[in-house]
């Protein structure tokens, strides 16, 4: 495939609040040290619709704007690509418990917040984006998976898109069933062509089988990686933090098949 460019990044996880401080722990500047996260509150969500939305909507938004605003790009004016592997856990529970009853309820709110494109939903109304969005799932192939969609649209009619990649735990008894280690998301702006504002060149190979994934050396960021599908993203992410050339193995849609990621840093 052609090379893209990465204009904008966004990260939120424990211990990796913001890129700023995601890319000191990355490069190997400060020691990973997994902090509890506060309550998420995103800028560009307003007081009385942040009311409505899950932890899990909040996480996307956010790192959709941070990543928005390091490319400098205008937000309405972005194609986006959401992608998640396992929707938004805390209110798949919810309900759960809800239609278990003998008079079940269910929340019109939680409801139309159940749906995999809820956050994309969320971030075209904060911004005011017209543009295309796409959401996509891929069980722990997610974030390849979410990858190749926004790199397909790039390559055929789309100047920049912004991909997001999120999930979060369920709560149990869900968690026993599917466990996430912890909430993780990131978010990456990517353009068609080399700009000013270009951090790194990105190119995809087609799905190929899968040696092995590329791992994380610190060992608490390698439990993240494998404990949650949008942490797939990490060695991707350090990379970026490193201004490292390198090739990167993904997991795509099986076991055996990868998506393999060559990057070059932009000088």
């Amino acid at each position: 495939m052609r090379p893209v460019y990465i204009e904008g990044i966004g990260v939120y996880a424990p211990g990796l609040r913001g890129w700023t401080e995601a890319a000191a722990v990355l490069s190997g500047l400060s020691a990973y040290a997994p902090t509890p996260l506060p309550p998420l509150k995103p800028a560009l969500l307003a007081p009385d619709v942040r009311r409505r939305t899950s932890e899990h909507i909040r996480l996307a938004v956010e790192v959709a704007g941070e990543a928005a605003r390091m490319a400098g790009t205008d937000a309405k004016e972005l194609a986006s690509v959401f992608a998640t592997a396992e929707s938004d856990g805390g209110i798949t529970h919810d309900i759960c418990i809800e239609v278990a009853k003998e008079n079940p309820q269910v929340s019109p709110t939680k409801f139309h917040n159940s749906v995999t494109n809820a956050p994309a939903g969320y971030w075209c109304m904060a911004v005011g984006s017209q543009q295309p969005s796409t959401s996509v799932s891929g069980w722990d192939g997610t974030c390849a998976v979410g990858l190749m969609e926004a790199v397909a649209q790039l390559l055929t009619d789309q100047p920049r898109v912004l991909l997001v990649v999120h999930d979060a735990p369920f709560p149990e008894p869900l968690h026993a069933v599917r466990p996430l280690s912890a909430i993780f998301g990131m978010a990456l702006v990517l353009g068609r062509g080399k700009s000013s504002r270009s951090l790194a060149q990105l190119t995809l190979s087609a799905p190929a089988p899968l040696a092995d994934e590329t791992t994380c050396a610190d060992n608490a960021l390698e439990a993240m990686r494998v404990g949650n599908p949008a942490a797939r993203a990490l060695p991707l992410l350090a990379a970026l933090a490193a201004k490292r050339a390198t090739t990167i193995d993904l997991p795509y849609v099986s076991d055996r098949q990868g998506l393999r990621l060559q990057v070059e840093p932009c000088v």
